[in-house]
């Protein structure tokens, strides 16, 4: 069956076992269904989705102009076709606890493996630009519990991010990144540590799973998947890696084909038709359609 109509999405449970196996779980940054795909056929086990991403393929900044209800309909898109659970970025919830309450809830039922809530007052930026504010402790806190009340899936995972090494500093972070555990928090994203010493004491003091981001052009260090397990790191993310090297793909493509009118001089560097089917299971959906339509005229 084609991957649309016999959608086999992992979903919470999924990610729930990557979780409890071994080794560091890597998460592919994924804005679109086809993104997922290729993501998918590269090996990864888990995708990422995130607001930035979100935005940027919009043509917007991640400045939370993005709505609840677009980011539910690229979740849904990526779900539908990818069988890899998924990470969502959630921002800050979209508001206060109540409108956490239906975001867990909306973005559970289009397929996502779990979400990620942060600590930013909105308008928030991006974790590795400066002038981010932070709502107080117990304002977060009351989020994780509503986050936590409201899921269906006690699978669906609740992340829990913290912006505070930036503002308040990372004895701060590591205070945050505890209390919202204690609220029932399945893991913690400390946002743009700036050091790998600052990503050893995090994990040495922290007393759930740790999320990384990699980032390019951040404040933190490009570690590598195993040199943050090595350091007790259980998850990293690549969230715009496949973003930015399609950008500078297109940007050339469009260049070259402006400046000559003609694709010769690059074609061997396009994927071919054949592979682009193969990638979409274009002959699977053929041959249900057969099969559909033969069932149709026996009757």
């Amino acid at each position: 069956m084609s991957r649309l109509i016999d959608n086999r999405n992992e979903g919470p449970a999924g990610l729930r076992k990557l979780m409890l196996g071994n080794g560091i779980v890597k998460a592919a940054g994924v804005f679109s269904g086809i993104s997922a795909l290729l993501a998918e056929s590269a090996g990864f086990g888990c995708l990422y989705l995130s607001g930035s991403g979100v935005a940027g393929n919009m043509g917007l900044p991640d400045l939370s102009l993005t709505t609840l209800s677009e980011v539910c309909l690229e979740t849904e898109r990526i779900t539908r076709i990818s069988s890899r659970p998924l990470i969502v970025d959630a921002d800050t919830g979209f508001g206060e606890a109540l409108n956490v309450s239906r975001t867990v809830a909306t973005i559970e039922s289009a397929g996502a493996a779990g979400i990620h809530l942060e600590d930013q007052v909105l308008p928030k930026k991006c974790g590795h630009l400066s002038g981010k504010e932070l709502v107080p402790r117990d304002e977060m806190a009351s989020k994780i519990r509503a986050a936590v009340k409201s899921r269906r899936n006690d699978d669906f995972m609740i992340i829990a991010r913290t912006d505070s090494i930036a503002v308040e500093g990372i004895e701060s972070a590591i205070e945050r990144a505890n209390l919202y555990a204690e609220e029932g928090a399945d893991a913690i994203f400390p946002e743009a540590p700036e050091s790998a010493e600052d990503f050893k004491k995090l994990a040495r003091n922290t007393k759930v799973p740790l999320l990384a981001n990699m980032t390019e052009f951040g404040k933190s260090p490009l570690l590598s998947a195993d040199e943050l397990e090595k350091i007790g790191y259980k998850i990293v993310i690549y969230p715009l890696t496949g973003f930015r090297a399609a950008l500078r793909t297109l940007e050339k493509v469009y260049r070259d084909l402006a400046a000559t009118g003609t694709q010769r001089t690059f074609i061997d560097s396009l994927m071919t038709r054949e592979e682009y089917y193969r990638l979409i299971g274009y002959y699977q959906y053929e041959e249900n359609d057969r099969e559909y339509s033969y069932k149709r005229g026996r009757s």
